[in-house]
């Protein structure tokens, strides 16, 4: 029987939904997600560049009927027949659906069907068959599909320099008996790190029962990485050096929904879809697929990211919660777009998903490998200094070269050869800029017979180039004002040169500190991610593939994922160790019992990963971290229920208090009711937090804790924040035009109307404000309303273009006569704002 308990910058442009008299138009051929504010410091060595992906019409339907996470929180507990009558349910709910629109003679055949964590499908769409969806009854929301990339990035080689381990780990428990689901790439099922552990899996991307990581269709030597990298990290064993994953004896059931798809050229890239990764989600939480979920994976780990999607309502998060309702916790990496602000930040979907646990990463590293870097021109030493190396591999001597700078910057390695195909930094120090891609520049370099490779530009970050094969020379950093006079005095015709000493161990300044590729909160709905910070630099793992002598690689990965891979796998040892915990409980177990430090809750969420807290907590919420919304002034207040629960064996005396970040705690006044309560063993009670504010703070973003603490015991702790500053008014809708304002009705040369939703401010940091729901209303000029003409939800910053041909929202022909588009964008929070509006007048002729 299946319980539950009672507790409960570039403007990207996306493919949007469009009604029946509108034909969508697409600008710049993509709506990969694409949109990148990192600092430089971190540009280029978390992630290969995004690729250009091309995703159609393709939409997301969520239709109103319930899915069976959500019939089983309200009935509680389920048997195994009563789930597979529910999922039967779910789906004849789709078909009906589909008929309707077969019936108004819309074929559509759907790519993916949910029924298990929502109740839903994905589909080409056109924009009739949209407009239809819009109006049914059944429908609740179309949604574009979005892409989602490998929140980390690799190697091929393990250093013992510059490698790194979570440690994280529980004494006498290993995951034995977990089923670990990994939504990512393919796993190499051979790896002899991983063999025994992982399970055949499923083939999302190319619907089959094989999981295993598929050859570059173009290259048939390159391998998808990333999968196989986090497999390492969560149940590798015997593996060089005493390496081994952090529930080496748990279960791996591998889900690819991501993998090689073509982009937009016809090239095959590396990259999932949102409905691909619902789709897993369904896999995860029905391993065998006959519609019962009394088998799902107690963890399911998603290693991709959907860039600056952080959206708290939509299929992915919705899919996320209905995971949870299956007793299966989601973690996700919170990102690798570094910082943003102040208030919504950078935070990736699934990552932002109220249900989600979002996980940020830190430096865990002790030491690093540096060495004296000198610039000469002359006698005259331009630049001395002991820095730490950008790559893994450190000179065993000193060195002194004469340096070569590459042609156009070295952005692909035939800059590294002259016309002849003569090397142009053979035996020399190849210096050039920091641009997008420096692993792949010094990887030519390399190649190019270079002896050592210098960057310059942006400060770049210790250690953070991956240890790999293909990189074989010293890679250091200068500023560009000393690279730049080297370079001129060298083109004057005077004696330069470069010497790079040995390396040595130092120690790690940023060791313990936020990584600066990971990104940070809010989730649009105000709600604090990322949820709780992990080892994810430069951690030691497995790699695909074998070397030349047959034996199994091995390397280092950074990224968020590496870090969401690390809580995901402790998740593991905490089921075995408490395996009467249910979804909501374990992963405010996860969260809650962070350990708090100096770092913004907006970059770490509660704190720092503890396993070992986590493992004796006592106290659970459901919710892991809490929004109060946007401050509307001194007679403003909101309220926010947290459920309480006793995970214990023994009675608590509970005491709950809300407090806000130091030096701010003045401006903010709190009530919670109750404040002191009993709990027996397995029950739970309702808690209300009221917070007001009669003036606001010097910030435009604050912070704090709720905190349950039982008497004898560690405090959970549940973050939140308060914005003071909402999205000043018209900036949703910056620019809204038809092309012509008189024409004739045509289905072939529609009118063309583009919209520009959505903003990003560069003030105080880059600022994201999206939008939650678009409408394009169709009024007569005499304010009669004709109907909806579009309804779109979910909208990053972006430009949208619309083909208005003249036909109603009934696609009747439009009578001649003067009409008047309405539009409306609403903000994501609050939700009862005032959305910014728009007019366009045109005529019918």
């Amino acid at each position: 029987m299946h319980a539950l308990r009672r507790s409960a910058a570039a403007f990207l442009v996306l493919v949007a939904a469009a009604a029946a008299a509108v034909v969508l138009t697409q600008s710049g051929g993509s709506n990969a997600q694409t949109l990148r504010l990192q600092p430089g410091s971190w540009l280029g060595f978390v992630g290969d560049p995004r690729p250009d992906v091309q995703l159609g019409e393709r939409m997301i339907v969520v239709l109103k009927a319930p899915s069976v996470g959500e019939r089983l929180v309200q009935a509680h507990y389920a048997t195994e027949a009563q789930e597979r009558s529910w999922t039967s349910q779910a789906l004849a709910a789709q078909q009906q659906v589909l008929t309707t629109l077969a019936a108004a003679g819309i074929a559509i055949r759907p790519d993916y069907t949910f029924e298990r964590v929502l109740d839903g499908f994905s589909a080409s769409l056109d924009p009739r068959a949209v407009s239809l969806l819009q109006r049914d009854q059944y429908v609740a929301g179309v949604y574009p599909v979005r892409a989602a990339f490998p929140a980390a990035t690799s190697s091929s080689l393990l250093s013992g320099k510059g490698a790194a381990t979570p440690g994280v780990a529980l004494p006498g428990f290993d995951g034995t008996g977990v089923t670990i689901a990994l939504l990512d790439t393919g796993v190499d099922l051979a790896h002899s790190y991983l063999r025994g552990h992982v399970l055949p899996g499923t083939d999302v991307v190319g619907n089959g029962d094989d999981a295993s990581a598929r050859r570059d269709p173009q290259d048939s030597a390159v391998l998808e990485r990333h999968g196989t990298e986090l497999a390492g990290i969560l149940v590798g064993s015997n593996g060089p050096g005493a390496l081994h994953g952090i529930a080496s004896g748990a279960t791996l059931l591998p889900i690819r929904v991501a993998g090689w798809q073509p982009d937009v050229h016809g090239n095959d890239v590396v990259y999932a879809r949102s409905d691909q990764l619902i789709a897993g989600l369904e896999h995860a939480v029905d391993p065998n697929g006959d519609g019962d979920c009394h088998d799902a994976a107690r963890v399911a780990l998603v290693g991709l990211a959907e860039p600056y999607a952080a959206f708290a309502d939509g299929p992915e998060a919705q899919a996320v919660q209905g995971a949870l309702d299956l007793n299966t916790v989601v973690v996700a990496p919170a990102g690798n777009d570094g910082a943003a602000g102040p208030t919504f930040g950078s935070i990736s979907a699934p990552a932002a998903a109220p249900a989600a646990v979002a996980v940020a990463a830190t430096d865990s590293r002790s030491s690093l490998e540096e060495a004296r870097v000198v610039l000469r021109r002359g006698l005259d030493v331009m630049y001395d200094r002991e820095q730490p190396l950008l790559g893994p591999v450190t000179p065993s001597r000193s060195l002194t070269l004469s340096i070569a700078a590459p042609r156009s910057g070295g952005a692909s390695g035939a800059d590294f050869f002259d016309a002849r195909g003569n090397s142009l930094v053979a035996g020399k120090a190849a210096f050039a800029p920091l641009g997008t891609d420096p692993q792949g520049t010094a990887a030519a370099a390399a190649a190019a017979g270079a002896a050592a490779m210098v960057f310059y530009g942006p400060a770049a970050p210790a250690g953070a180039l991956r240890v790999t094969q293909s990189l074989t020379i010293p890679v250091a950093w200068v500023p560009t004002s000393a690279a730049a006079a080297l370079l001129a005095a060298q083109r004057a015709g005077l004696d330069v040169g470069f010497s790079i000493g040995p390396g040595h161990s130092t120690r790690d300044p940023q060791a313990g500190f936020v990584a600066g590729f990971s990104s940070r909160g809010l989730a649009f709905d105000g709600r604090v991610k990322p949820d709780v910070a992990a080892p994810g630099v430069a951690l030691a793992t497995s790699e695909p593939g074998d070397a030349p002598d047959g034996t199994s690689l091995f390397g280092t990965v950074n990224g968020t994922s590496a870090a969401a891979a690390t809580v995901a796998g402790a998740a593991a040892l905490l089921v075995q160790m408490r395996p009467d915990l249910n979804g909501p409980e374990l992963r405010s177990l996860l969260v809650g019992y962070a350990q708090p430090g100096r770092a913004p809750a907006l970059e770490v969420g509660a704190g720092t990963f503890r396993v070992g807290s986590s493992a004796v907590g006592e106290v659970a919420a459901d919710q892991a971290t809490l929004g109060f919304g946007i401050w509307h002034g001194p007679h403003w207040h909101a309220t926010r229920t947290l459920v309480f629960r006793n995970v214990s064996t023994r009675r608590l005396q509970l005491s709950v208090a809300a407090v806000a970040t130091a030096g701010e705690s003045e401006e903010l006044h709190f009530r919670v009711r109750p404040n002191r309560l009993i709990l027996r063993e397995g029950h739970a009670r309702r808690v209300q937090v009221t917070v007001t504010a009669p003036r606001a703070p010097p910030s435009s973003v604050v912070t704090g804790v709720i905190q349950a603490t039982p008497a004898g015991g560690i405090p959970l702790r549940v973050p939140w924040a308060l914005e003071f500053q909402a999205p000043p008014p018209g900036d949703l809708l910056q620019r809204v035009s038809l092309d012509h304002s008189s024409f004739k009705a045509s289905d072939t040369s529609p009118a063309i109307l583009t919209v520009q939703a959505g903003n990003v401010v560069a003030e105080n940091g880059v600022q994201i404000e999206p939008v939650s729901r678009l409408d394009i209303l169709l009024y007569t000029a005499g304010g009669r309303f004709v109907g909806v003409m579009a309804r779109l939800r979910d909208l990053l910053p972006g430009a949208y273009s619309f083909g208005i041909t003249g036909r109603g929202p009934n696609s009747i022909v439009l009578a001649p006569g003067d009409y008047e588009l309405r539009l409306a964008a609403w903000p994501t929070i609050p939700t009862d704002a005032t959305p910014t509006k728009a007019i366009v007048h045109f005529r019918i002729q």
